[in-house]
């Protein structure tokens, strides 16, 4: 869908298309980056448990890596809120709109690995290495099925009835007025 359709279905602006965008990149982000912050404070408290000065080299680098992963997607997915404070009323809103959510997928492709390295470390310490091979192994599966391929396997049928609605000659932009889209009149609220 072009963003010109998307602005006249709606009857907004490009503007307000970036600023609702923007709001829901946010909201998105709030759910996702509150599990980054629990899974991050609970990967700082495993340094201080007694159990800790027995982990083997491979499971300290494990918990490094994983902890280091954490930091990353929290950094990147509260770096949207930092480039719209450092770009607030420049006019720049689609800008950040753009870069804010290729920062939340590229945070969202490090919080996988964070998961999966979680669930290593603690399966390898609870119940032994392979399993937390198979473990880690399973969760980034998940995750990557869940997050990756679903949804672009739910975007094939919606990318089919847009295809049919524009060509069926009284629906999508064109409607019944046969040819290009009739422009919408933006009404002001006073």
């Amino acid at each position: 869908m072009s963003d010109d359709y998307a602005c006249t279905a709606r009857n907004e602006t490009p503007l307000e298309r970036a600023d609702r965008n923007f709001a829901e990149l946010l909201q998105e982000l709030r759910v996702t980056q509150t599990g980054v912050q629990i899974l991050f404070a609970f990967l700082l408290t495993l340094a201080f448990s007694p159990r800790f000065p027995s982990l083997d080299a491979v499971q300290r680098g494990t918990y490094v890596t994983t902890l280091l992963l954490a930091v990353l997607a929290a950094a990147l997915f509260t770096a949207p809120a930092a480039l719209h404070r450092a770009l607030f009323q420049q006019r720049a809103k689609p800008l950040v709109v753009r870069v804010s959510s290729r920062l939340a997928a590229v945070g969202l492709g490090v919080l996988v690995l964070t998961l999966a390295g979680s669930v290593l470390l603690v399966v390898d310490v609870t119940s032994g290495r392979s399993e937390g091979f198979l473990a880690g192994a399973g969760t980034l599966v998940i995750c990557v099925g869940l997050w990756g391929v679903l949804p672009r396997l739910a975007r094939r049928p919606t990318a089919r009835v847009k295809t049919a609605l524009a060509d069926e000659p009284d629906a999508g932009p064109s409607g019944a007025h046969g040819g290009a889209p009739r422009p919408l009149r933006r009404e002001r609220h006073r």
